[in-house]
């Protein structure tokens, strides 16, 4: 229904313009407006408003051809060819915009593939624009933890600006995110593709865990990989077998660089990143262009930028990053989300109620071999998530409950014990989570910091809270450190809300400039770069 009631409308449109001047040839007219009518009865879903925006500027052209001039493609068609193939640079593929087919369409002199390359270029541009706009795939469509707010396509404005732009490359490179990372990220893509052209990296081979001092045959493998991308990996100081202390150092650098923990013991974490082929880098770049494309071109003039993947806090107040702090975030199966809301407050000395899933995995094991085991770690059982209603733990057969439909409610008091520790953050989501402060300090020590149930532990929470309400007459870093240590619970509100963006950019430019390149721990980079090469062929329409 709704796409007859948009084929009605751009018919109207079409048939409503202004009568074509005389010298206009009438076969170009009938034959667009037929393209456009086919377009719009098969257009693809979600290509509806581009379709519209089209059809707009052709009629008011009295459709007359955009990308030719009697009968020849213009300057501005060859220039918008040209800027198509670009996109490569971009990590886009050409081929998503009928290149080859419009490249097969301009020699030919009938009025019937004019009019197609014409339609073509100009759809062509629309999608581009939107790809740059937007980004390439619905990240919401590729995973279940991937919900960030992606920007939105104005086609109206894009089909007004990018149809009449003189120069269409530049048109199409002023539509992508502001700030220094897209650059960066572009450039790297360039220098890292021609690495691949030459290089190729040592496979190391897998085995068990490989300490400091000790002999394998696997070291030569690793001092060579090593020495293909690391700088200063010395030569065997022995044996070269032996996992010696300038080697050491070398893996050591090589762990830090990778977000992995900085202890020179080589397990499979490490060796898989030590093998994550040069391709793959590639890909890496690509994906993480597009996850620039769907960010918010202004983040907010107060925000709490959080990267998973380089477990990592970033707060930016004013145009300036006030705040830094390392973060525990989501296992590879409870994964922390992309996301973007608002924090307006926190709160201290929280309670914790456990997820029913956790409460039957994890704690129904423990009151099966001890009915008070729960009481050791200061949490209360509620005979169900409505009620105050405390139980008796030893008046119930656990073993008999269902780990899969957990009918009690688990509650962990405020104390030093607590796992949300003594500051809590919430954050609307449709996940749950929220970020908050632990009880497992040492954690933080560790290089690779995937330890929770998806929610976000900050490491240096009253930094944050200091940080976040300078300036306010009403609430003090102190006042709140005083309520947290008193055992009280008590909200406080932000002077301001504060946006936040839980993100997952496994490949970035640091504070340097330099790039640098995290594990994919969730494994959403391949799921993302698969989403952005599956072929818009079937939405072409290249045979009409």
């Amino acid at each position: 229904m709704r796409r007859a009631c948009i084929y009605m409308a751009l018919a109207i449109s079409l048939t409503g313009s202004l009568a074509p001047a005389q010298a206009m040839d009438d076969a170009v007219v009938a034959a667009l407006k037929e393209r456009m009518r086919v377009a719009v009865q098969n257009a693809a879903d979600g290509w509806e408003p581009m379709l519209t925006a089209l059809g707009a500027v052709y009629a008011e052209r009295e459709h007359a051809l955009i990308w030719f001039r009697d009968g020849k493609p213009t300057r501005r068609a060859e220039a918008l060819l040209a800027a198509l193939k670009g996109l490569q640079d971009d990590g886009l593929e050409p081929e998503d915009y009928d290149v080859s087919v419009i490249e097969s369409l301009l020699p030919s002199e009938t009025v019937a593939d004019k009019v197609r390359a014409d339609f073509l270029m100009s759809r062509a541009l629309l999608l581009a624009a939107a790809d740059m706009s937007r980004g390439r795939v619905n990240a919401n469509a590729i995973d279940r933890d991937m919900s960030p707010v992606q920007r939105r396509a104005d086609f109206a404005a894009l089909a007004r600006d990018g149809l009449r732009a003189d120069d269409p490359n530049a048109f199409l490179q002023s539509l992508v995110p502001a700030g220094r990372q897209y650059p960066a990220l572009k450039k790297a893509l360039a220098a890292w593709r021609e690495r691949a052209k030459t290089e190729k990296y040592t496979t190391v081979p897998r085995g068990d865990l490989l300490r400091p001092g000790k002999c394998d045959p696997r070291v030569p493998f690793i001092r060579q990989r090593l020495s293909e991308t690391e700088a200063n990996v010395p030569k065997a100081s022995g044996d070269p077998t032996c996992y010696d202390e300038g080697l050491v150092e070398a893996v050591k650098r090589f762990q830090e660089a990778h977000n992995l923990s900085v202890d020179g013991v080589i397990g499979p974490r490490v060796t898989a990143s030590m093998n994550i082929p040069i391709e793959e880098k590639v890909q890496q770049i690509v994906v993480n262009l597009e996850r620039r494309r769907w960010a918010p071109e202004v983040p907010g003039t107060r925000y709490l930028w959080i990267n998973a993947a380089d477990y990592a806090a970033t707060f930016v107040d004013d145009g300036k990053v006030v705040f830094r702090s390392k973060v525990i975030v989501g296992t590879a199966r409870d994964q922390t989300p992309e996301i973007s809301s608002t924090m307006q407050s926190f709160q201290t000395n929280p309670y914790w109620t456990v997820p029913t899933r956790i409460a039957g995995e994890e704690y129904l094991p423990l009151l099966r071999k001890d009915p008070y085991a729960l009481q050791k770690a200061n949490m209360r059982i509620f005979a169900d998530w409505s009620s105050d209603s405390e139980v008796d733990p030893a008046s119930v057969d656990w073993t008999t409950v269902d780990p899969r439909a957990f009918p009690y409610r688990l509650r962990q008091e405020p104390g030093a014990g607590n796992a949300l520790g003594y500051i809590f953050f919430p954050f609307s989501n449709k996940y749950g989570i929220y970020l908050h402060d632990t009880a497992s300090r040492f954690l933080f020590t560790e290089g690779s910091r995937n330890f929770s149930h998806g929610c976000i532990r900050l490491q240096n929470p009253f930094d944050f809270i200091e940080a976040a309400v300078k300036g306010s007459t009403t609430v003090s870093r102190a006042q709140v450190e005083a309520m947290a240590n008193s055992g009280r619970q008590a909200s406080f509100g932000f002077p301001a809300p504060i946006s936040i963006h839980v993100t997952y950019q496994t490949v970035f430019a640091d504070d340097d400039g330099d790039i640098q390149f995290r594990d994919d721990i969730y494994g959403r980079d391949r799921k993302v770069f698969a989403a952005m090469r599956r072929t818009r062929i079937v939405e072409r329409m290249t045979q009409q």
